[in-house]
C-alpha cells in the first residue's frame, strides 16, 4: 500500500498507484481533496501532456505545487489521467 504524508498526516493512500519515471500516481479516490489546492502553475512533459499543480496544507503547513496531475495526459500517458503524484516534501512510502 502506497501512502503518500505531509505534516504527520496521510493524504492519500492506495494499493492501486501506477509508477511511472520512479513516481507513485494515486487514483483520485485516493487522495483527500481537502488537503488540497490548485496553483495556477503548470508544466510540459514531452510525453505526458501538461501537469497541473497543488499546493497541500496540513494544519497550516503548506508544501508548494507539492502535487500535480495531468488533466488532458497524452495517448502514451492515459493511464495516470487525473492520478496525483506528489513530492516537495511530501514523502511517499511504499
Amino acid at each position: 500500500m502506497a501512502k503518500a504524508i505531509w505534516n504527520n498526516t496521510v493524504i492519500a493512500e492506495s494499493d492501486e498507484t501506477v509508477i511511472v519515471e520512479g513516481n507513485h500516481y494515486f487514483p483520485p479516490s485516493a487522495v483527500k481533496h481537502d488537503y488540497l489546492s490548485e496553483t495556477s502553475n503548470t508544466s510540459v512533459c514531452f510525453w505526458k501532456g501538461t501537469a497541473s499543480y497543488f499546493n497541500v496544507t496540513v494544519d497550516g503547513v503548506e508544501a508548494n505545487d507539492a502535487a500535480w496531475l495531468y488533466k488532458e495526459a497524452s495517448d502514451r500517458a492515459k493511464n495516470i489521467e487525473g492520478y496525483y503524484a506528489f513530492w516537495r516534501g511530501v514523502e511517499v512510502q511504499s
